[in-house]
């Protein structure tokens, strides 16, 4: 009985001991430098799990996200590497009419483009990016305008170039939401 009682009392304190570890305090985007503003600091009871998750001691400074992190969302330490290893970087793009309602920080979307052809007319649309996450949307809402959106995405660096020409030779870049994609 004294044995049972121990061990009732050894598991019981084992799940009341918590460890600090990160909780994201806004949305971390892929390629963004995570930054003690992005974060706050919770007491949680993960037991030897506590390890998969960054904490003030395992923090290293200058990292980026991998991957997006749901404000709120615990900080796993696959979700960031060094700044060197960051196979994404960030662009701006003006779409030629408005986007989603969906279309917010931390969404992924598709990037198309339809290259501008003689007299205004524009070429087939085609997948420019196929997957971006979206840093920032800015609405211009100037009554003059076109609902011209521009917004700053996280692209990988392959398609750079790609982007970098649609934008410079005119097209017409539109932004589309991923469907099933979580944020």
């Amino acid at each position: 009985i004294i044995a049972s009682v121990a061990g009732v009392w050894l598991v019981v304190a084992s799940a009341r001991q918590t460890a600090p570890v990160f909780a994201a305090a806004r949305t971390i985007v892929p390629g963004q430098t995570v930054t003690a503003d992005d974060l706050r600091v919770v007491d949680v009871a993960l037991g030897p799990a506590g390890e998969t998750y960054v904490s003030p001691a395992s923090l290293e400074p200058g990292v980026v996200a991998t991957r997006t992190v749901l404000e709120g969302e615990l900080v796993p330490q696959a979700a960031v590497d060094d700044a060197d290893a960051a196979t994404t970087t960030t662009v701006v793009v003006r779409t030629a009419g408005d986007v989603s309602a969906a279309v917010e920080a931390g969404s992924v979307v598709e990037v198309w483009a339809a290259q501008a052809e003689e007299q205004g007319e524009f070429g087939t649309p085609r997948i420019l990016v196929p997957s971006a996450t979206v840093v920032s949307v800015n609405r211009d809402d100037a009554v003059v305008s076109d609902e011209d959106v521009s917004l700053e995405l996280v692209i990988p660096r392959a398609d750079v170039a790609a982007t970098l020409a649609a934008i410079a030779d005119g097209s017409s870049l539109s932004v589309v939401p991923v469907a099933g994609e979580a944020r």
